[in-house]
């Protein structure tokens, strides 16, 4: 089995986000291979702001639509959030000073052993106690000088 990694909202968003082609191919690749070896993994926090943000946010999906995303994105590992991650969340919030929202999904991705959180809301290669982000859409941003950065 491949390192375990953790998916973000973001990434799951571009992978049904078809105005973002470059941004799609790439969520839709990383999901596909972690699904393919059993090594990704996301939260009911993640399903619930993948609903709110394609549904209610962007308007990119109907409920059915977002629904069915959902159900297919059953094939990777699944974890709930509960009283412990919660905990740990305000812990990650208190020595990190991030965001409540994204100091759960810290919590969430150590909780299952994953040493990668797949993210580009989070600062490229921060470790945050044995979880380091990776942006895989780097790669596919311009650089300054008008090309492609590595």
């Amino acid at each position: 089995m491949s390192e375990p990694l953790f998916f973000d909202t973001n990434i799951v968003f571009y992978a049904f986000d078809s105005s973002e082609g470059e941004k799609q191919a790439i969520a839709q690749d990383l999901i596909a291979d972690a699904i393919a070896t059993g090594s990704g993994w996301i939260s009911v926090q993640v399903l619930g702001e993948f609903f709110h943000a394609t549904v209610v946010r962007k308007k990119l999906m109907t409920p059915e639509d977002a629904e069915k995303a959902i159900l297919s994105l059953y094939a990777l590992n699944l974890v709930d959030v509960d009283r412990a991650l919660v905990r740990e969340a305000i812990s990650i919030h208190r020595q990190f000073k991030t965001g409540y929202w994204d100091s759960l999904i810290l919590a969430t991705a150590n909780r299952c052993n994953c040493g990668k959180l797949i993210s580009e809301d989070f600062t490229h290669n921060q470790d945050y106690n044995g979880v380091t982000v990776t942006n895989p859409f780097l790669r596919a941003q311009p650089s300054p000088s008008g090309t492609k950065g590595s």
